[in-house]
């Protein structure tokens, strides 16, 4: 009977100890044949995806250029997606991207804005949400991008329904006048 080299050898032993760790790594990612969640899909809404706000100047004819306090827009939402905690659900972390730029009668302390994150099944809302955040800008420097801080949203899941059942719609929370103004345009 012939021994086993110990070159060999020495690669089986060391095989085998590997063998546990990547045991243990297969636990990390989806099952076999199973794969990541559908996420739902984020946009802007294209009526709610612009901003001019100008400050209230009472003068005929409407506000003029000087008046402008805010120009915005958004510029995209994006995130990720995971199973939820509990069955049935889907976890998902979105972000919200802005390009803001101060108009001349924007005030030195900076300006609030209110955002919103909706999450609908077709033309169906079943929520929403409205943030706001205040965006004091840098004395040199008249335009920011701003990127929201993690916004979480769970939705119900199914077997006949993923997350690609659900569109996120993100826009600036706009006023009557600045709804008005924005579908004129």
């Amino acid at each position: 009977m012939r021994r086993p080299r110990r070159a060999s050898l020495r690669r089986a032993l060391q095989l085998g100890a590997a063998l546990p760790a990547l045991a243990a790594l297969t636990g990390c990612g989806p099952g076999r044949d199973q794969f990541a969640p559908a996420c739902p899909i984020a946009r802007p809404l294209p009526e709610a995806e612009h901003l001019l706000r100008y400050r209230n100047s009472g003068r005929a004819g409407g506000p003029g250029p000087a008046d402008l306090v805010l120009d915005g827009t958004v510029i995209g939402a994006g995130g990720k997606c995971r199973r939820g905690d509990k069955k049935g659900s889907l976890a998902a972390t979105l972000r919200v991207q802005m390009q803001l730029t101060r108009g001349p009668a924007a005030p030195a302390s900076g300006i609030d804005v209110p955002y919103f994150v909706a999450v609908a099944q077709g033309k169906r809302v079943l929520s929403k949400q409205v943030f706001a955040t205040h965006i004091a800008f840098p004395a040199d420097q008249p335009r920011v991008q701003f990127t929201s801080a993690p916004i979480a949203i769970t939705l119900p899941v199914a077997s006949n329904e993923s997350g690609a059942a659900y569109t996120i719609w993100v826009g600036f929370q706009l006023t009557p006048g600045e709804f008005a103004a924005e579908g004129a345009r």
